[in-house]
């Protein structure tokens, strides 16, 4: 089967070398890539010109953020299944893809994912966090629990039918999509117990006080439109962070 990855880039000249690499390095061979810049002026723009004979799409244009950059990206993929890599991120080895094709070849397959390892900026072998995502249980949502995004992937026909990122949220709109389709799912969840992804730290999410107070009244927004819970279950997927300081590989 064909997978497409959807990376959405902004100035990220330092890591998406690292990124690129990485998909261009797996074994699958049916696969796309699918990069959106919004209009970078560090040199990331000159680094994906540099990779475009491997790409299946690179549009740079100004957007309107991370969410409406992969909605773009998202529109323009034609594998049958779909994961996001974003341009700060590299998989874990050359065979995720392929190993996630395989969990894919059963049709009950709706949804994959796996673990992801938090690293430091300058040395992705540095594991700063671990997050086990553990098994998928519809009852887990209400206890705050959500795959790691990056690890996700849906098949095509997924996002069709419920439909792509809602660009109101600006920091939590991968949750929102995360519960809007876990909680309705009805095809198999397959969890993968290894880690696909590193993912540098330092995210959108997390740079500043005020960025983490606001994830938190997006998480509680998307929570609460989405059916799935309410303050106890934001307190819970907060807390859930904690044991991630404490795990290794």
């Amino acid at each position: 089967m064909k997978i497409s990855v959807v990376t959405a880039t902004y100035h990220c000249a330092d890591t998406i070398g690292d990124c690129l690499g990485s998909v261009a390095g797996q074994s699958l061979a049916e696969r796309e890539h699918i990069v959106i810049d919004g209009a970078s002026t560090d040199g990331t723009l000159e680094v994906l010109r540099a990779h475009e004979a491997g790409l299946a799409a690179l549009v740079s244009e100004p957007d309107d953020g991370i969410y409406s950059g992969l909605n773009k990206g998202l529109a323009r993929a034609s594998g049958e299944a779909v994961g996001l890599l974003h341009g700060d991120d590299v998989y874990a080895d050359t065979h995720v893809l392929a190993r996630v094709a395989d969990a894919f070849a059963d049709p009950a397959v709706d949804a994959v994912y796996g673990d992801l390892v938090y690293v430091a900026k300058d040395d992705l072998g540095r594991v700063i966090r671990y997050w086990r995502a553990g098994a998928f249980r519809p009852g887990r949502l209400r206890r705050g629990w959500m795959p790691p995004h990056p690890t996700l992937f849906l098949r095509r026909s997924v996002y069709e039918r419920f439909g792509l990122f809602d660009t109101r949220y600006r920091i939590a709109a991968d949750y929102d999509l995360m519960l809007r389709v876990l909680s309705q799912l009805s095809g198999r969840v397959v969890y993968l117990p290894q880690v696909l992804v590193r993912m540098r730290v330092g995210g959108a999410s997390n740079r500043s006080l005020r960025q983490v107070m606001r994830k938190s009244w997006e998480d509680y927004q998307a929570l609460r439109a989405n059916g799935v819970g309410g303050v106890g279950a934001l307190a819970w997927k907060n807390l859930s962070k904690v044991p991630q300081l404490f795990v290794r590989q």
